[in-house]
């Protein structure tokens, strides 16, 4: 049997997609067919002019709704407002820096709330939608250290370990429905605020652009390369399709060869 991926007839929310990665798989959804509902904590125009243009340029539904993924609340919101989810990526998060005894509780608060437990919250709201429509994905975002760690990012990784144990509960609970549930886990993605962080390192250790990338940025993805928005964005089309109907509880790393060491 040949499988083709055609998601029209089908909404995907996905959080935290007004730039990076989630910006990416909105994109490739929408080109999949999918109507898509975009999504982050600001309301300006250019956010809503960004699903203008996903609209205009792939011909499917696409709205922009402002929701804080810090607020439990938002986050539920969200899904509601939506109106119907046959597809959630859960990509919000953030990032903070320090040795633990360092780190200030405001941020790990912060990072725990949009990085894990909005996940909770709108899976919570999408689940039922997606068993009254008889099918439906999950792509929850987790990170090359949702599977390993590194020092002084304890909230971050935490939270991503969290987000692949959501993952497989979710999976297993759905597990005898046309539902699946799965964690992406990019390594080091070339995304805008990536890019803005070269030039600074570049001057602090004194080296060149490629030198930054390979050396400090890319040290442990041994392809050192990037991984794109673009294949994350073709990987969670993938996990959207029938081809990965058997796919549930797992994890998919998109990381270079990182998580292989």
């Amino acid at each position: 049997m040949a499988y083709s991926i055609d998601l029209s007839q089908k909404t995907a929310l996905i959080t935290g997609s007004n730039s990076g990665i989630g910006l990416g798989i909105a994109w490739a959804l929408a080109r999949a067919g999918a109507d898509v509902v975009l999504n982050s904590f600001t309301d300006r125009d250019e956010d809503h002019a960004i699903a203008a243009e996903i609209a205009k340029e792939t011909g499917v539904t696409a709205r922009y709704i402002q929701a804080d993924m810090s607020k439990g609340d938002d986050c539920r919101r969200f899904v509601t407002d939506a109106g119907r989810c046959d597809i959630l990526v859960n990509n919000a998060g953030i990032q903070h820096v320090a040795l633990i005894p360092d780190f200030p509780v405001e941020k790990w608060d912060a990072i725990i709330a949009i990085n894990l437990s909005s996940a909770f919250h709108t899976t919570a709201m999408a689940l039922p939608m997606m068993r009254k429509a008889g099918w439906g994905r999950v792509l929850n975002i987790s990170s090359a250290h949702g599977l390993t760690a590194s020092p002084f990012k304890s909230a971050y990784i935490a939270a991503k370990h969290g987000i692949v144990g959501l993952t497989k509960t979710t999976a297993l609970e759905t597990a005898k429905e046309p539902i699946t549930c799965n964690a992406i886990c990019p390594g080091y993605v070339l995304t805008d605020i990536v890019e803005k962080q070269i030039p600074d390192t570049m001057k602090e250790y004194g080296m060149s652009r490629d030198e930054v990338i390979k050396n400090v940025m890319l040290e442990r993805q041994p392809s050192k390369e990037f991984a794109t928005v673009e294949q994350l964005g073709g990987t969670a089309t993938f996990l959207c399709s029938d081809a990965a109907a058997q796919i549930t509880g797992t994890t998919v790393s998109v990381d270079g060869g990182w998580t292989a060491l």
